[in-house]
């Protein structure tokens, strides 16, 4: 079982697949681990393997990862974990596919490190509203619950602090509406349906970036998710040729 540690900080991994580097970040909130892919409507853990070197992560305090609850700037400490174990790898240039709070966590690379990311797909991306914020509050409170019930040495008003720093914005959360205005790299964008991630953040997002692609109507049939699968191929492919 690989790992990659870095400081304080040791990150589970796996690979699958050979070709051009994809990094895909999980759903799942703050419980982002590769277990929750077959989860996803489009799953380029199952899907992609035979098109690309697929990477795939626990993130930071999720599953078997660990690492310190700095609250600094927590999204950027994600990055550093991300583009680390790709350094790791030895990988430079790379596509991203982030589902739920895996589109957050890909715009977040993309203000990072523009020039590593060729392309990138948000799946479902994550919005915050004044409508729900209460049920990203509720998930917070629930996920650190878990993570000081697991781990007697974390202190709960140092994970509050870090969830705090983290979650006080709106919209996607990770980066404001101006960094996606002037987004360098490509997106292809599948909006959500629900609450946790509404509709209108992924067309606001697509209307925002300058070179982004809606993708809707794809998840209310299975053709539409066949169909959304192969697309979200074509986009990764096109793009990993040009690099």
């Amino acid at each position: 079982m690989p790992f990659y540690e870095r400081g304080d900080v040791r990150i589970h991994f796996e690979v699958r697949g050979e070709g051009f580097p994809l990094l895909a970040i999980a759903p799942g909130g703050m419980r982002s681990t590769i277990d929750f892919w077959p989860h996803a409507a489009v799953n380029p853990w199952e899907s992609y393997h035979d098109d690309f070197q697929v990477v795939a992560m626990d993130q930071r305090n999720a599953g078997q990862s660990v690492g310190p609850f700095d609250p600094t700037d927590p999204w950027r400490a994600y990055a550093a974990d991300q583009l680390g174990l790709l350094d790791h790898l030895g990988i430079d240039r790379f596509a991203v596919m982030g589902c739920c709070i895996g589109g957050s966590y890909a715009l977040e690379l993309i203000e990072t490190a523009p020039e590593r990311v060729v392309a990138a797909v948000l799946e479902q991306p994550i919005g915050v509203t004044d409508a729900n914020r209460p049920l990203f509050t509720s998930m917070q409170s629930s996920w650190a619950d878990e993570v000081t019930a697991n781990r007697p040495e974390v202190d709960r008003a140092s994970v509050d602090r870090f969830l705090e720093a983290m979650w006080s914005g709106d919209f996607v959360v990770s980066v404001e509406r101006p960094t996606i205005a002037g987004c360098p790299v490509p997106l292809l964008v599948l909006p959500g349906i629900d609450d946790y991630h509404p509709t209108e953040t992924g067309r606001e997002i697509a209307a925002l970036a300058p070179d982004a692609r809606l993708v809707e109507p794809w998840k209310d049939t299975p053709e539409h998710v066949a169909r959304a699968t192969e697309e979200v191929r074509r986009f990764l492919l096109d793009h990993a040729r040009a690099a």
